[in-house]
C-alpha cells in the first residue's frame, strides 16, 4: 500500500495578498510534507494592485488583473475558503469566519491589506465606493464604466492612488462628455518632490481632470459630493482613495499594533510567534516603510521561509527592506511617471516597461507549471498506461463506475419475494413499507474534488438526499461514512468537526437528523451518506413517463467538465465557486412542487442526463427528445467541453447512455457530463409545465423544460 505521509499541522493563510500568493506559488513547487495549508479569501480571486489603474483605464480586462486563488491554491495542494475573517482566539488558536465555523490553525499568516472606507464621512458607506478592497471597487467600476450616460465622478484623496484613478477614469470614460475631479483637504500630491509633483499637476490636467484641494467633505450624496462651505459637487460615482486603513477586526486581536496595524519584527512575527503578518495591514517595528507593494513582494521569499520554520522546528531569516525604490505612476492613457530620490521622468516608453514588469509578475499566476502524473514503473500489466490515462481522475460523480458496468452487476443480483421492500431497477431509492408507514432508502458517497471538509461534506449530503427528493419523499434520518487521509489526532478531530457540524446543518435544514455513523482510514478523503425518508403518499420513480409529457430539469449542467478543468488548472476559480454553490443547494422544495404531478422523475448525477433519461424512457417505455438551447448551463462549462475538456467517465457515460441522435456541438456532450449535486429531472403533463416552471423560477431555480417524451425508443436531440 502507498504510505502516505500523515498530516500533523495546520498552515492558514488570511488573505490573498501578493506576498500570500507568492508563498502558495512557493509552496506548490516546494511544499512540507506533513502541513494541510489554508487560504481564507472574501472572493475566488484576487485583484492585482499594480494593474488597477491600468483595469479601470481598459488597458487590462478582469481576468488579466486578478489572481486565481482556487486555482493556485489546487496548484499548492491547498484549500480555498471563500469567506472573510472577523477575529482570531490567540488563546485557542482560531480563526472566526463570517459565513462558517472557527477555522484552527498551528501558524497563520494575514495578508488582507487595508481599506479605503470612511465610517465617519455621512453618506460614504451608502453611496460612497472604497478603492480598498480592491475587488469590490473593480466590479463596482466595471459596471459604471459600462452603464453611465454621463459620468460624474469625484475621487476623494489626492495622493498617489487618487491621482492614478482620476486620470485612468477619465482615460476610460473620453467621448461620454465627462466629468472628474480629484479632492483633497490639503495640497495634492504633497508626498512628491516638487519634480514629481509638478509632471503629475501637468499630467492631470491634461487628462481633464479638475483637482480640488483644500477643501474638507462633509457628506457624499447619490448625486454629489457635499464640501464644509456648502459647496455640491456632482458626482455618481464617488470613491474613497484618502490612505491607508486597517481593518476594524485586527484592533479585537490582542495582538500588538501600531496605528492600528499589526507590529512585526524583521522575522514578520506578531506579538504571538505563531502568527505572522506581511504586506499593507503590517507595521515593520525595525524598518517602518510607507505602504507599496514593491515590500510585499519583497517579503514573500522571506515569509515562505520563516512558514517552513515555524511549521519543522527550522531557524528564521531576517527581513530587510529597502529604503527607497522606483515608482511606476500611471497617467491614464498608455504613459507612465518614474519617480526616484526625487527624479521624475514620464512618457510612453515608461508605461511599456512598467507593462512588462506587471505582466510578467502575473504570468507566475496565469501559467503555472504543469502538474504532472505520477510516474508508472518502468514494466506494468497490460492495460495499466491505457487505464491510467493521460489526465489524472476525476472526482464527484466523475469517478463513479460506469452505467453500463453497473446495469450488468446489478442484473445478477437475486430476485426477492419480500412484500414489503420494492425496487425499481435503475431508480434513486428502495421503497420500504413499514407498518401502513412507506419509507425509501438511499445510499451514496463521493470521492472528494476539493479538500475543504465543510463544502465536501455539504455537497455530499446534498447529493445523496437528491434520491430522497427523486423519491418525492422527505428526508427523515442520515448516518455518514467517513474516510480521512492520514493525519495526526489533533487534526483528526478538527477535520470530523467540520465535517459533522456541516452535515447536521444540512440535514437540520431539511427535517432530518444525523444519527452517527462510521470512519476510517485511507489514502484520500472520501465522505458519503446513508439516508432514510418518508412519504405519506405514492413515491415518484422512473417508471410511468407517457408521451407528450414535458420534461423538467432544475438545475444547470456542467458540474463535470468543470470540475476536471479544476484538477487540470484550466478552470476559472469564479465559475468553479459558481459551481459549488449549485452543487450545495438543496431541492427540497423543488421536490414539493414536482411531486405533486410529476408522472415520472430521477435526479441527474452521474451518468449524465442522457443516461439518467434513458432510465426513465427504458422503465416507461417510451422515448424522449432534448431541445439544446433549452438546455440550463453552468458558466465556462461549454466553453471548456467544447475546448476538449472531459471529465474521465464521460466516454463510459456516452456508451451507457445508448441511442441519442441528432444535433452535435459542445451542448450535446454535456449531455454525457456527470453531474455532482445535479438537478431533479421531471416528466409532467404538457398543459402544467409552464406553471411548474414558473414556481420554480420563483423559488431560485434556475429550472427549464428541455424537451419532451416520445413513443419514439430513442432520445433524439434538436
Amino acid at each position: 500500500m502507498h504510505d502516505q505521509i500523515p498530516l500533523t499541522r495546520d498552515l492558514v493563510l488570511i488573505g490573498g495578498g501578493h506576498t500570500h500568493a507568492l508563498v502558495l506559488r512557493m509552496w506548490g513547487m516546494n511544499p512540507l510534507p506533513g502541513v494541510r495549508v489554508t487560504v481564507i479569501n472574501p472572493a475566488p480571486t484576487a485583484p492585482y494592485s499594480g494593474m488597477l489603474p491600468g483595469f479601470v483605464a481598459g488597458h487590462y480586462s478582469k481576468d488579466e488583473l486578478d489572481i486565481d486563488l482556487i486555482k493556485l491554491a489546487r496548484f499548492a495542494g491547498a484549500r480555498v475558503i471563500v469567506d472573510k475573517a472577523i477575529g482570531i482566539d490567540l488563546r485557542a488558536r482560531t480563526i472566526s469566519l463570517k459565513g462558517r465555523g472557527a477555522i484552527p490553525y498551528d501558524i497563520a499568516s494575514i495578508d488582507i491589506g487595508i481599506t479605503s472606507e470612511m465610517p465617519d464621512l455621512k453618506g460614504f458607506a451608502e453611496h460612497g465606493i472604497p478603492a480598498k478592497p480592491l475587488d469590490t471597487f473593480a466590479a463596482r467600476w466595471d459596471t459604471y464604466r459600462k452603464e453611465a450616460k454621463k459620468p460624474r465622478v469625484a475621487v476623494l484623496g489626492g495622493g498617489v492612488a487618487g491621482a492614478e484613478l482620476s486620470m485612468a477614469m477619465a482615460h476610460a470614460l473620453r467621448g461620454k462628455s465627462a466629468e472628474v475631479r480629484l479632492i483633497d483637504r490639503g495640497t495634492a500630491l504633497s508626498e512628491f518632490s516638487e519634480t514629481a509633483r509638478s509632471q503629475l499637476l501637468k499630467s492631470l490636467k491634461e487628462a481633464r481632470v479638475e483637482v480640488i484641494e483644500n477643501a474638507d467633505v462633509v457628506e457624499v450624496t447619490a448625486d454629489a459630493v457635499v464640501l464644509k462651505d456648502g459647496t455640491r459637487v456632482p458626482s455618481t460615482f464617488t470613491n474613497g482613495a484618502t490612505g491607508a486603513r486597517p481593518h476594524g477586526w485586527i484592533t479585537e486581536t490582542g495582538l500588538n499594533l501600531y496605528q492600528g496595524f499589526i507590529s512585526v519584527g524583521p522575522t514578520l512575527q506578531s506579538s504571538d510567534s505563531h502568527v505572522f503578518a506581511v504586506g499593507d495591514c503590517a507595521y515593520l517595528t525595525h524598518a517602518p516603510r510607507p505602504k507599496a507593494g514593491v515590500f510585499a513582494v519583497r517579503e514573500a521569499p522571506v515569509l515562505f521561509h520563516n512558514l517552513r520554520a515555524a511549521l519543522s522546528g527550522g531557524t528564521f531569516k531576517g527581513y530587510q527592506p529597502q529604503k527607497d525604490y522606483l515608482k511606476l505612476i500611471s497617467l491614464g492613457q498608455k504613459s507612465a511617471l518614474a519617480e526616484k530620490l526625487g527624479t521624475a521622468v514620464r512618457g510612453p516608453l515608461l508605461w511599456s516597461w512598467k507593462n512588462r514588469i506587471d505582466t510578467t509578475f502575473m504570468e507566475k499566476f496565469h501559467n503555472l507549471p504543469a502538474m504532472a502524473q505520477p510516474k508508472l514503473p518502468a514494466l506494468v500489466a497490460d492495460g495499466v498506461r491505457a487505464a491510467m490515462g493521460d489526465v489524472p481522475m476525476c472526482a464527484g460523480c466523475g469517478s463513479k463506475v460506469g452505467r453500463s458496468a453497473l446495469r450488468a452487476a446489478l442484473a445478477d443480483l437475486p430476485s426477492s419475494d419480500r412484500d414489503d421492500v420494492r425496487y425499481v431497477k435503475g431508480d434513486d431509492a428502495a421503497v420500504i413499507k413499514v407498518g401502513g408507514e412507506t419509507l425509501v432508502m438511499t445510499t451514496d458517497h463521493l470521492r472528494a474534488f476539493t479538500n475543504d471538509p465543510d463544502l465536501m461534506t455539504r455537497i455530499t449530503a446534498t447529493h445523496a438526499l437528491g434520491d430522497i427528493w427523486a423519491m418525492g419523499a422527505e428526508p427523515q434520518a442520515a448516518t455518514m461514512s467517513v474516510i480521512l487521509p492520514r493525519m495526526s489526532s489533533e487534526l483528526q478531530q478538527r477535520t470530523m468537526a467540520e465535517i459533522t457540524s456541516a452535515a447536521a446543518d444540512v440535514m437540520g435544514r431539511v427535517g432530518a437528523v444525523v444519527a452517527g455513523g462510521h470512519t476510517s482510514v485511507g489514502s484520500e478523503f472520501t465522505i458519503g451518506f446513508t439516508i432514510t425518508g418518508r412519504t405519506a403518499g405514492e413515491v415518484r420513480t422512473i417508471e410511468g413517463a407517457k408521451e407528450g409529457d414535458v420534461l423538467i430539469l432544475t438545475k444547470p449542467l456542467g458540474t463535470g467538465v468543470l470540475l476536471a478543468a479544476e484538477m487540470r488548472g484550466l478552470a476559472k476559480g469564479r465559475d468553479v465557486l459558481a459551481a459549488y454553490q449549485r452543487m450545495a443547494e438543496p431541492q427540497a422544495v423543488a421536490s414539493r412542487i414536482l411531486a405533486s404531478e410529476a408522472r415520472a422523475m430521477t435526479d441527474v448525477t452521474g451518468f449524465g442526463l442522457a443516461g439518467h433519461l434513458s432510465g426513465i424512457c427504458e422503465a416507461s417505455g417510451v422515448g424522449a427528445e432534448i431541445t439544446l438551447a433549452n438546455l440550463p448551463v453552468l458558466r465556462g462549462a461549454e466553453e471548456l467541453i467544447a475546448a476538449g475538456v472531459k471529465s474521465t467517465l464521460w466516454d463510459e457515460n456516452r456508451e451507457g447512455a445508448g441511442g441519442v441522435f441528432g444535433a452535435q456541438g459542445p451542448r450535446f456532450d454535456l449531455l454525457f457530463d456527470p453531474q455532482t449535486s445535479g438537478g431533479l429531472l421531471a416528466a409532467v403533463r404538457a398543459d402544467l409545465a409552464d406553471e411548474m416552471v414558473r414556481k420554480l423560477r420563483l423559488c431560485g431555480y434556475g429550472a427549464a423544460a428541455i424537451g419532451r417524451i416520445t413513443d419514439t425508443p430513442a432520445i433524439k436531440v434538436i
